[in-house]
């Protein structure tokens, strides 16, 4: 809920510390427009999704920490999972279940769900936000079932990732000023080692959006931008592999067991 604004006083967005989880709230319109705030963790949802085998049991269970607004779902379609969200933001969760995700409304670090229930667990752009990030790593591995599997994307904690993913990025009309805090950014070595202590063997690659598509994408934003009710129309941008976990990589283990 926005602040109540002294009587009188010029009401306008609120200004938030960096990370601040209300942020979500104040952004809640952005989640399904394909051109809106959120349209890369679309991109980054899609690519992250292809990481998922086929479920090869009855009721396999999908758990996806910081779910948002359930982004992944229309890319999970016919894998077979029971997809269960975790999220703090009650906002995202509501449109979340919309879209058939069994909701919970819950705290990465202190997940509501028993040990081992899960087939698969999800953590998209999730670590990067959790001060605690160590413990959202343990509880995502706790929840696995033997040989269940693990996928992830974040920001490594680099001065490139601080340049591209805060400098240069929130200039940009689509990204939200202050979404990350980059004190939080995640070494990928140290998320490696984190989840070998917890019986998952995470192997990483480095991933970016097309450079092409991307700036095609950026020129029908600002052509949209100038026709008032205008949408952009075309290909969104594809998730590609990339040499370099300097800035953004992705991560898929399996659990031992």
């Amino acid at each position: 809920m926005r602040d109540v604004a002294a009587a009188g006083a010029p009401t306008g967005p609120r200004v938030l510390p960096r990370n601040d989880p209300r942020q979500y709230d104040d952004l809640a319109g952005e989640w399904w427009r394909p051109d809106g705030a959120f349209a890369m963790l679309h991109w980054l949802a899609e690519a992250r999704a292809a990481l998922v085998p086929p479920a090869t049991r009855p009721d396999a269970l999908l758990v996806d920490l910081g779910c948002g607004a359930g982004l992944l779902a229309p890319h999970l379609a016919g894998k077979g999972y029971r997809h269960v969200g975790v999220d703090l933001t009650r906002s995202a969760l509501v449109q979340a279940a919309e879209h058939g995700v069994l909701v919970v409304q819950g705290d990465a670090t202190a997940v509501p769900l028993p040990d081992g229930c899960a087939d698969v667990v999800s953590a998209g752009e999730l670590l990067e936000h959790v001060p605690a990030w160590p413990r959202a790593v343990a509880e995502a591995c706790r929840l696995l079932r033997p040989g269940g599997v693990l996928v992830l994307d974040t920001l490594n904690d680099t001065a490139l990732a601080r340049l591209v993913a805060v400098r240069i990025a929130e200039r940009l009309p689509t990204v939200p000023r202050g979404i990350h805090d980059p004190q939080l950014f995640v070494d990928s070595r140290t998320l490696v080692a984190e989840c070998a202590r917890h019986g998952v063997d995470l192997r990483l690659r480095g991933i970016r959006p097309q450079v092409g598509g991307m700036l095609a994408w950026l020129l029908r934003r600002v052509r949209a931008s100038r026709t008032a009710g205008a949408v952009p129309t075309g290909r969104a941008p594809r998730i590609v592999p990339t040499r370099s976990t300097a800035v953004l990589y992705q991560g898929r283990g399996v659990r031992k067991g």
